[in-house]
């Protein structure tokens, strides 16, 4: 009856035939808050369903709401949350987004989706990747600067020393002891001349690590890569990386030594200037195209140039909400720029060029 998702925009946003259902509520990873969650669930699809009385039948109102019924008694769900929740719904269509940051509680029916959080969760100008990395396995993570998760691979995807190099793998001949958890550094014992197999071995797997990273996931997403790990792994991963992406600075500890919170503050003091600067040139190249007549802030010339396919670029306000026939004005353009393949982006209000909440960069 749904569909749990990760990748935005989804084709839902591009369906003509309505109501649109959004549905925004902060959500739970752990008791005892998760366990008002569906109690707070219930009560705003009561409000989409008063909502949907004014102009549908009882018979459609449950056909639309059978995913959210769904949702509502689905135990395992609850059980599995993270700090949001986005749901986007049409007659023919349910998809889930579980989010690692809280949004605000929203549930409307309109003639469009509310998509503006799930831009600023999913734009590209402030997102970025972490590797997490031992000498005996790597974990992968995407965030933005409100927060990140962990991705998840196949099963099959090797992600162990072992599993990557198998039989290849040096015979254990010394015994060793880790200190600091999974990323921890060994101290070996006995036979020392194993340890250049040894090394040979983590400089094996760390060339594996580069290049999966770099065709399954740098090379798509083009996002930044922050290396997390010991201080001595990052000078032999760096000698050997040929991924772009991976910046120059690097979070030097054991990444399972910090907590989420902690992991998401370090990453973000690097992102930051990255994210200012791609900020200034977004903003510098508005400006530039304002002055050649390739660019406005009046609401009704970036709509008109909106409905013809001309937005190359559409920064929104992250504060504003215009009103329209059709829900929020906004929305209804962000959708628009989507779906002609622009760009949009939402940047803070003290980082918009503009204060009428809109700009735009046309392509011609």
């Amino acid at each position: 009856m749904y569909e749990i998702v990760k990748d935005f925009p989804d084709a839902i946003i591009f369906e003509e035939e309505g109501p649109f259902i959004s549905l925004y509520q902060p959500t739970h990873r752990h008791l005892p808050g998760n366990k008002q969650d569906p109690i707070v669930f219930t009560n705003l699809i009561q409000g989409i369903e008063n909502s949907l009385k004014q102009k549908y039948k009882m018979r459609d109102i449950n056909s639309i709401m059978k995913p959210f019924y769904e949702i509502k008694n689905d135990k395992s769900f609850w059980n599995n949350t993270l700090d949001g929740l986005a749901i986007l719904a049409s007659p023919n269509k349910c998809i889930v987004y579980k989010l690692p940051r809280p949004v605000q509680e929203l549930a409307i029916v309109t003639d469009s989706h509310h998509i503006k959080p799930l831009i600023r969760h999913f734009q590209s100008a402030d997102k970025y990747q972490l590797l997490g990395l031992s000498r005996s396995e790597f974990a992968l993570y995407e965030g933005n600067r409100y927060g990140f998760e962990k991705i998840e691979m196949t099963p099959e995807t090797p992600r162990t020393v072992e599993e990557v190099l198998g039989e290849e793998l040096t015979e254990p001949h010394q015994t060793h002891r880790s200190s600091g958890g999974v990323g921890g550094s060994s101290v070996y014992h006995g036979h020392g001349g194993k340890r250049d197999e040894v090394d040979k071995d983590i400089e094996k797997f760390f060339r594996y690590v580069d290049k999966f990273v770099l065709e399954n996931y740098s090379k798509l997403s083009k996002s930044p890569l922050i290396l997390v790990s010991l201080a001595e792994y990052h000078t032999i991963f760096k000698k050997m990386s040929r991924n772009p992406y991976l910046m120059e600075e690097g979070i030097k500890d054991s990444y399972d030594s910090f907590d989420m919170n902690q992991l998401k503050e370090n990453a973000w003091k690097i992102i930051e200037p990255t994210y200012l600067e791609k900020t200034k040139i977004l903003v510098d190249s508005y400006e530039q195209a304002r002055a050649d007549s390739l660019g406005s802030d009046d609401l009704t010339q970036v709509a008109k140039a909106t409905l013809e396919k001309r937005v190359g670029t559409l920064l929104i306000d992250d504060n504003s909400l215009i009103s329209g026939k059709y829900g929020d004005v906004l929305d209804n353009l962000a959708g628009l720029v989507f779906k002609s393949r622009g760009e949009v982006v939402v940047l803070p209000t003290e980082r918009m060029p503009s204060d009428t909440g809109v700009a735009g960069t046309y392509r011609y």
